[in-house]
């Protein structure tokens, strides 16, 4: 396992594109705690800024897409065959990349986290007001958003492992986010709730969510999260032991 670790490692400091995709993540959350400040909506209280770093688990769909590309964009640039040539026991190929994915995609959240944090000081700053860097309601979203970040990474590999086609994968999982829970949600009202996207909303959600005020609590959302998390690994191994690469 810990070659299979450092392989994924090197597959990752060989290319750009999820680089480039992880590098989004806090120019979403710095825009987003930008765009709450310069709206002009709400005071800049400790509610204001738990809803500024609640941007953090919404960074989660570049996770989610960063997870994507560790199998469909190994079909995609056909380098999946000598990945399992060189380890025809696939299983722990797809654990290692599991684990891998989430440990970025936790650090991608931190490092949005970090981002907005300091994007906020800096605008609560020019605004006059003291920034409280002790409220425990934003710690707690800051963590929830993180927790989210790397629930979606490994979500995101079973999505490429379970729908081969990188294009087509990023877009099924994109439309569930945009339509399909929202879809749900108007026909069913509370069931939408314990879909993955609401799930993390409520794990990130902050001291009054911005977006849905119809969400599970946080250790819900978290329950629910881990469930789908691991029924995602496990089908991603599943089909991937199953199937042939062509």
């Amino acid at each position: 396992m810990n070659i299979l670790i450092r392989t994924e490692l090197l597959k990752l400091r060989t290319i750009r594109s999820p680089w480039l995709l992880l590098a989004a993540s806090p120019l979403l959350v710095a825009a987003g705690s930008s765009g709450l400040v310069i709206s002009g909506n709400k005071p800049l209280d400790a509610v204001a800024q738990s809803q500024a770093l609640a941007h953090v688990g919404l960074a989660s769909l570049f996770s989610l897409t960063f997870g994507i590309l560790a199998v469909a964009g190994e079909y995609r640039h056909q380098t999946i065959t000598d990945t399992y040539l060189s380890t025809p026991a696939r299983g722990p190929v797809i654990g290692a990349k599991l684990l891998v994915y989430a440990v970025f995609g936790a650090l991608t959240g931190a490092v949005s986290a970090f981002v907005g944090l300091g994007v906020s000081a800096a605008w609560w700053s020019a605004k006059g007001v003291s920034f409280a860097w002790a409220d425990p309601a934003m710690w707690t979203t800051i963590g929830g958003g993180i927790a989210w970040n790397a629930a979606f990474a490994a979500m995101g590999v079973g999505v490429g492992a379970l729908i081969r086609s990188l294009v087509g994968a990023i877009a099924a999982a994109l439309a569930w986010v945009a339509l399909v829970e929202g879809i749900v949600g108007q026909l069913t009202g509370d069931l939408a709730r314990w879909l993955p996207f609401n799930a993390g909303q409520a794990l990130g959600a902050a001291a009054e969510p911005m977006m849905s005020n119809d969400l599970l609590p946080r250790w819900g959302g978290g329950t629910v999260l881990v469930i789908y998390t691991l029924v995602f690994a496990i089908l991603a191994v599943g089909t991937s032991m199953r199937r042939d690469v062509s």
